[in-house]
């Protein structure tokens, strides 16, 4: 497809989806059909503890088992994995004889599965891979299956892993990264806890409003992005009053999925870069990172991208009748403060144990992201850290 410009003049793809996406209630039970598909004959499926004291691994693994698959299983996945998580399961893969994976879960256990997939083709330390591209051999067929709505690792080409040791998230992507299959299955999300759907449904409304306003849009991203904010406007609340609201989880599934497939595209903003500092050093979840400094970031950048903003509030069911510019520009943010307000999230990073103390090695750690540069508004650390200020 025809190429945009990045700042600087690189070309970009305009839209690339590598990753199969199959929806419906009861899919992950075709997924042993698939690996077999495509040449795997012993994989590993890759989760975490409370996915299998939920019992959420038995479709994937009755798939398997009626697909003649000799699987294996690693369910040690952490929240924020660590490189050594990555590393123990990658020694079990390697062990098995596996050949495929299957990352059943939230984005830990679907990242630590990409990054596994990765590594078992490419030697050396994980880090050597950090940024975009840096693998040479392409990672082993990976499939996933979401228990979460909101982190769309399902269909992107990021992984995030911890390194503990320098208290810092670092990003691994290419166009390799994404799984060859997807698996939205309502089934999977139903009776999540309200707080998980809360945290991840703003991680969702996060990358969507992100990847909306970010610098590398395009009209197909804006699409995506756009219809992902009015999902989430209109279900998430219920959604959380009610996982076991069919239609309202449902809808939370496919929006997060169509707001990885946006930034997958585009990547994020500062939002993004500054949540991965606060989750590394103070281990605040994901989602309620991004949901709290989401609205700040949104007000920074009201200057720059008034007209989007007003387009996220519409999206978001807010009024905007007779408000100038600016104003309703404004009533987006506070739109997703009380959006924020009415399903629990915490009102600010100290409510979450932030300290002021590390705003400044957070805010230099922000600066290293790649998310910096496609922000709308131009970014420099003073500003990053009065944003940490701001959400303290």
């Amino acid at each position: 497809m025809s190429t945009t410009l990045a700042p600087g003049g690189i070309p970009l793809s305009l839209f690339r989806l590598r990753t199969e996406v199959v929806y419906g209630d009861g899919c992950a039970t075709n997924i042993g059909e698939h690996v077999v598909a495509h040449g795997g004959e012993r994989p590993l499926v890759i989760s975490d503890p409370g996915i299998v004291e939920a019992g959420l691994l038995e479709p994937v693994t009755s798939s398997l088992a009626a697909a003649g698959l000799a699987y294996e299983t690693y369910t040690d996945v952490e929240p924020d994995p660590r490189v050594a998580v990555v590393e123990a399961g990658l020694r079990q893969f390697q062990e098995q004889g596996c050949d495929s994976l299957i990352g059943v879960g939230g984005g830990s256990s679907m990242d630590t599965a990409k990054a596994i997939a990765i590594w078992s083709r490419n030697p050396g330390r994980l880090r050597d891979y950090e940024g975009l591209d840096q693998f040479g051999q392409p990672p082993v067929p990976l499939f996933c299956a979401p228990t979460t709505v909101g982190t769309a690792s399902e269909v992107t080409q990021f992984l995030v892993v911890t390194d503990p040791e320098a208290q810092f998230k670092f990003t691994i992507a290419g166009r390799m990264v994404p799984p060859l299959a997807a698996f939205l299955d309502p089934q999977l999300v139903l009776g999540l806890p309200a707080p998980i759907t809360a945290a991840t449904g703003m991680d969702a409304l996060t990358h969507a409003i992100e990847s909306y306003l970010s610098l590398l849009a395009t009209p197909l991203t804006e699409a995506l992005a756009l219809h992902a904010i009015r999902l989430i406007g209109a279900n998430l609340r219920p959604a959380v009053a009610n996982s076991r609201n069919h239609s309202a989880m449902a809808n939370m599934l496919v929006a997060s999925c169509l707001a990885g497939m946006a930034f997958n595209a585009t990547r994020l903003g500062n939002v993004h870069a500054m949540s991965h500092p606060v989750g590394a050093f103070f281990h605040v979840p994901h989602g309620v990172a991004n949901a709290i400094i989401l609205p700040h970031v949104m007000e920074f950048n009201a200057l720059a991208v008034p007209r989007k903003l007003i387009e996220v509030g519409q999206a978001l069911g807010e009024p905007m009748a007779r408000l100038g510019e600016m104003a309703a520009a404004r009533r987006a943010v506070s739109g997703v403060q009380q959006l924020e307000a009415d399903i629990g999230i915490p009102e600010s990073l100290s409510d979450v144990g932030v300290q002021r103390e590390a705003i400044a090695a957070m805010s230099v750690d922000a600066m290293k992201s790649g998310n910096i540069p496609i922000n709308p508004r131009r970014t420099v650390q003073s500003d990053i850290e009065g944003l940490f200020e701001r959400a303290l």
